[in-house]
């Protein structure tokens, strides 16, 4: 990926982290699907988690003036969609994740995971290895 389109993902990947979500991977899917640049997945503990980082995520960007095109799932919190035109967030309670493995089904993009939730610094230039890159926020 490069630095430019990972500055475009800066906040929301900020905004995921901010109610302690896990397991983040960004996914940029630009060149297999027309439907968005990138995929950021995420996990929460119980489906009031997943509907409170939703949550967090729509309030934070909005506050940037990002807003959502569309999102589903918010009251059933076992799988909340948010459209961002291009990026798509999507939030899973962790068996629900592990039952979709969205991860599997778009294997070709390239994917970074994202470590450190307690701190939201600013995403670092990806570096080796090859597969399932992980970036670390410092």
């Amino acid at each position: 990926m490069s630095e430019p389109f990972l500055a475009s993902l800066d906040p929301f990947v900020r905004a995921t982290l901010g109610k302690k979500a896990q397991d983040v991977v960004v996914m940029d899917v630009r060149g297999l699907t027309s439907l968005a640049d990138a995929f950021i997945i995420c996990s929460g503990r119980s489906s009031r988690q997943v509907t409170a980082i939703a949550d967090h995520i729509k309030r934070t960007l909005k506050k940037q003036s990002i807003k959502p095109l569309n999102v589903e799932g918010t009251g059933q919190g076992h799988w909340v969609l948010m459209d961002y035109g291009h990026v798509i967030i999507h939030v899973f309670y962790e068996q629900t994740r592990r039952f979709y493995d969205l991860e599997s089904l778009w294997a070709d993009a390239e994917r970074f995971t994202i470590d450190s939730p307690e701190n939201d610094e600013r995403i670092p230039e990806p570096g080796p290895p090859p597969e399932g890159r992980e970036i670390i926020i410092e």
